[in-house]
């Protein structure tokens, strides 16, 4: 069986399968308001994501939240995720089943920057693995790590940034780019 190949100058290349390989970035949006921010039309193909994170901050004291979703939303449960991090602040690591949590030290002036990777797994199951760097800066400086993994109920289409709590966005923005 043959394969076609079509090569259109954007850096990228286009195979029978709908896939694109390359890395197609979104469009940056300002963290700056809102109680989340959403990347849709995810396309099916995608093996890999990486969120991107520069000054975000909250108004309150939550940690950050990425969730994954599907055509229904995002989905708000099932995550195993720990977020630790380096300072010299005394603070406890933070955990989700919610999402993939950022621990922000529970301080609303941390700007957060870096980067979440999702990776999928495995596609017959839709299981989806996290890892993640980042600087906090602010009342605190601080390293965080974060980890998690999730079993979606279909295929993703969507990346939603969220918090812990009600918190607003105040600060920053975020992007995302995405590959086959």
């Amino acid at each position: 069986m043959g394969m076609s190949v079509i090569i259109d100058g954007s850096a990228s290349v286009t195979i029978n399968s709908g896939a694109v390989l390359g890395i197609t970035s979104g469009t940056a949006v300002a963290s700056t308001s809102g109680v989340s921010i959403d990347f849709t039309s995810i396309p099916s193909w995608v093996k890999r994501i990486t969120v991107m994170f520069n000054g975000v901050s909250l108004s309150s004291t939550a940690n950050i939240l990425v969730q994954l979703g599907i055509s229904s939303g995002p989905e708000t449960s099932g995550y195993s995720s720990n977020s630790s991090y380096f300072t010299t602040a005394t603070a406890a690591p933070a955990t989700s089943t919610a999402g993939f949590v950022i621990n922000t030290i529970a301080t609303a002036a941390q700007l957060m920057s870096g980067h979440l990777v999702l990776t999928l797994l495995n596609s017959s199951t839709n299981l989806w693995v996290a890892s993640g760097t980042f600087i906090g800066t602010g009342t605190y400086s601080q390293t965080a790590i974060t980890g998690g993994i999730k079993t979606l109920a279909g295929t993703l289409d969507r990346v939603r940034i969220t918090s812990t709590s009600t918190d607003t966005f105040d600060a920053g923005s975020i992007n995302i780019l995405y590959e086959g």
